[in-house]
């Protein structure tokens, strides 16, 4: 019998429509006479998938008790009696109660497959299981209920239900997805366009990757080697050349006119290691091709046109961009290079892009050849051994009366000649093969004692006993060097990488910066010289190290310019010429950071002033009539009472002294949130961190505001978070009172607190006039107030001092917009460890193996 097919729908989150596309499917498939039946769908009360439910033929569920509570599961036996064309099932990821057929839903699946069954299914995307650790890490919330993701993709259909985040929460704001008692909750928690819009991306990506298995697994089972341009998929050959860079940005400018287009830059080196490419340079340009979004690839291949085309079709690209041969032209007698090999033998499926550039036809070039730097003590017992050697071997044989034979003398000369070129390198070990042979020449081939030789057969032998000598030598010495090349090389690149490291994550001051090349070079004291001028004197921007003051770049060891007016100098030793290549990234990079700690502190003192004069000009204009208005308004009550021309009742009186009251407890706010904003201004609040319960500030926080204003839902069991009790109660009075201010009359003002992984969240809402996402920001600024607010409303310094209070406790503050209508506070807190927080809701239905097990 032939397997069944799976075709499953898959979406980001609860209520983009996975059921109802289901189930639609299912009335198409019906309508064209397939015998679809139901197995199990749920529709958790939505009005509209119930309905969708009308008409299919359902297979009535299997009843099972579990501790004394009832539940209903997919009767698998039923489905395999009634062994339709294709069944409904829904929820893949679903775990099933205790004592059913199998422990999960994706099992049933698998067991209606395997008898022939097509299945339609439905999972989201939190559900598989390698994304787990992500999604919790986005939501807050570890999903209990997952799929392994190899089932999902062994399906022979996935089609992605997708839906905007707004258009999500929209749904959801007018019940289409949970009853109204759990809609805020899930708006406040899951549902947050910060999560639907994470859950989002990784769906696209993941089916993005799966289109990319398919497509790869088609190509292969008909066994396609021509691009298909389904993306634009750009391939940039690099050689490590300076020209890379050109071509690097040229093929990101080809990107960037097509959406999607994706840039691949590869580096083919030979299976010998052997390569004149600069490894600063391929590091660089493979620092460029992720700042640009691509991706960098190191391939070996000894063809270096077949291995660049193999790779471009391996990943089906569209383009491949060369740049112009950098050979002079007597070199094309070697071939015609690998861009014309390349254009040659791309096919009409690829095409090559040869793009022009500074170095073309300047000549490649060869690595330039170092020594292998062994040191004097062993180039003198490498000359030792290849010059003395051979003479004191000559004189033992020569006295032992042993014949070993004219091959064995041969090899004892060899091993001579090979540890001189171990320890002195390639010209002791050519000296101790010239020595060996003239002395085998002299006392060991016959005739003896005589620069000839009689026997042909020894002339052969000594020939080869020189060849063999100077082979090993050579490649005894190239080996050394190569060993020596590559030490340096690492240690170098070692250092760049750092340095660049560094620089990128803004982490090195100038004395860091300084101690590490002190220490890179072993150096007594380093210092970083400047003066204003040609003929200004030198001064000292800074300076580390025990060593002599250095106060002119001439006074040290070593000294690297930067420009005309900058040096780095050095005290301690002087240092080799290969050594300043390096020595000049650090000067330059010193330089960057020289100057961007002046620029940094010319703008925070920049910063500084522009504050203090906005913060300055709106105290002016606040104290001009904020301030004035309810004292004018006490100056005028005041004047009336002690008026002797009227005669006031008491009705009056009272009115008068209640607006006394009402302007000094005014005077009072508005004096206490300007002294809160010096204090945040100048830096000295110092939060009394301790371990509270919100239930025991917030419903002090809402003294200020008229009885009947705000609703409180802060439940006991929350955990407890680590606050300055003082401070968070003002924070939260602040921003109720401003919610309180713009929210319409007869819709009170909602405080509630849920926990949401680590954090715990307070979140004020009101039903106002919401507040447009390009001044969500500018409303925490001091003495903003938005939209038509009266005068008399306050300064403008509430929501701002909540804001600094609550960051200096460690905390955020942030605004967001109301489903509906309306602005959302949400303050967020660090929760304590030791009380387990409650399980935020969760978008899907309770777990009932966890439900039943406890």
């Amino acid at each position: 019998m032939a397997r069944g097919k799976l075709r499953i729908y898959l979406g980001a989150a609860p209520g983009v429509g996975k059921t109802y596309a289901m189930l639609s499917e299912a009335h198409r498939r019906v309508e064209r006479g397939t015998d679809c039946v139901v197995g199990f769908v749920e529709h958790h009360d939505r009005p509209r998938t119930e309905v969708m439910l009308h008409g299919l033929e359902q297979v009535p569920r299997k009843d099972l008790e579990y501790r004394g509570t009832a539940f209903t599961e997919m009767d698998v036996d039923a489905v395999l009696d009634r062994a339709p064309a294709v069944a409904l099932v829904d929820e893949l990821a679903h775990t099933n109660v205790p004592g059913s057929r199998n422990a999960k839903r994706w099992q049933d699946v698998e067991e209606l497959l395997a008898a022939g069954i097509d299945v339609v299914s439905t999972v989201n995307i939190q559900h598989l299981e390698s994304l787990g650790d992500v999604v919790e890490s986005i939501t807050g919330v570890r999903q209990r209920e997952t799929v392994p993701d190899e089932v999902v993709r062994r399906a022979d259909q996935i089609e992605l239900v997708d839906m905007s985040p707004q258009a999500l929460r929209r749904r959801m704001a007018h019940g289409n997805i949970y009853k109204p008692d759990r809609i805020d909750a899930s708006l406040s928690n899951y549902f947050r366009p910060g999560n639907l819009t994470a859950l989002r991306e990784l769906a696209l990506l993941w089916v993005a990757d799966r289109v990319d298995e398919y497509l790869q697994q088609y190509r292969g089972e008909h066994n396609i080697r021509s691009t298909w341009q389904a993306r634009e998929r750009i391939v940039v050959g690099l050689t490590g050349g300076p020209e890379g860079r050109t071509l690097i940005r040229r093929a990101s400018r080809m990107a960037a006119k097509g959406s999607g287009s994706e840039i691949l830059a590869v580096y083919i080196a030979r299976s010998d290691g052997l390569t004149a490419a600069s490894p600063k340079e391929l590091a660089v340009q493979r620092t460029l091709v992720e700042d640009l979004g691509g991706t960098f690839h190191h391939v070996i291949g000894d063809d270096i046109p077949a291995a660049l085309l193999d790779f471009a079709r391996g990943v089906n690209a569209t383009q491949i961009v060369l740049g112009s041969s950098r050979r002079k032209t007597w070199q094309y007698v070697f071939g015609p290079g690998v861009g014309a090999t390349v254009a040659r033998d791309s096919g009409p499926d690829l095409d090559v892009h040869i793009v022009t550039h500074g170095e073309v036809a300047k000549g490649r070039g060869l690595p330039v050849a170092r020594g292998a730097r062994l040191g004097r003590s062993r180039i003198i017992w490498g000359w030792l051994v290849g010059v003395g050697g051979p003479a004191l071997l000559t004189l033992l044989l020569t006295h032992v009366d042993a014949d070993l034979g004219l091959a064995n003398d041969m090899l004892l000369f060899l091993t001579l000649t090979v540890a001189a070129a171990l320890l002195g390198g390639l010209l002791p070990a050519l000296a101790s093969a010239a020595v060996g042979s003239l002395l085998l020449n002299y006392y060991f081939t016959p005739p003896l004692h005589l620069w000839t030789v009689s026997n042909n057969k020894n002339i052969v032998a000594i020939a080869v006993f020189v060849g063999v000598a100077v082979s090993v030598a050579s490649v005894v010495d190239l080996a050394a060097r190569r060993t020596h090349q590559a030490a340096r090389l690492r240690a170098e690149s070692e250092i760049l990488s750092f340095l660049a490291g560094s620089v990128l994550r803004g982490e090195t001051s100038l004395e860091a910066l300084l101690e590490r090349v002190r220490e890179t070079f072993a150096m007594e004291s380093v210092a970083l010289l400047e003066r204003a001028g040609d003929t200004a004197p030198w001064t000292c921007a800074g300076s580390v190290g025990d060593g002599r003051p250095l106060l002119r770049p001439e006074d040290a060891d070593v000294d690297m310019p930067v420009g005309d007016h900058l040096a780095l100098a050095l005290s301690g030793r002087v240092l080799p010429a290969e050594d300043r290549r390096v020595l000049a990234a650090f000067a330059a990079q010193a330089a960057v950071v020289l100057d961007r700690q002046r620029l940094q502190s010319e703008a925070d003192q920049a910063r500084t002033l522009a504050e203090g004069n906005r913060i300055r000009t709106a105290l002016l204009a606040a104290v001009s009539h904020d301030l004035r208005t309810p004292l004018a308004g006490i100056k005028a009550a005041v004047t009336s009472l002690r008026s002797d021309d009227v005669e006031w009742s008491e009705e009056d009186e009272a009115e008068l002294l209640a607006g006394i009251e009402d302007g000094a407890d005014r005077l009072e706010h508005l004096v206490g949130n300007l002294l809160d904003m010096s204090r945040l201004q100048t830096g000295t609040v110092t939060p009394l961190i301790r371990e509270i319960d919100l239930d025991e500030v917030v419903p002090m926080a809402l003294g200020g505001v008229p009885d009947g204003s705000a609703e409180l839902d802060v439940p006991e069991t929350l955990p407890m978070v680590a606050v300055d009790k003082g401070l968070l109660e003002r924070a939260v009075a602040n921003i109720v009172e401003n919610a309180v201010k713009y929210a319409p009359e007869g819709e009170p003002v909602k405080v509630s607190a849920s926990t949401l992984g680590e954090r715990v969240e307070v979140r004020v809402v009101d039903r106002g006039p919401g507040v447009p996402d390009t001044a969500k920001d500018r409303i925490f600024a001091p003495f903003q107030r938005y939209g038509d607010a009266p005068r008399g409303a306050g300064v403008g310094l509430g929501l701002a001092v909540a804001r600094g209070f609550v960051e200096a406790m460690g905390g955020t503050l942030a605004a967001e917009d109301t489903p509906g209508g309306g602005l959302t506070m949400v303050l967020t807190l660090r929760a304590v460890a030791g009380r387990p927080p409650d399980r935020a809701d969760l978008p899907d239905l309770p777990d009932l193996s966890a439900q039943v097990t406890q």
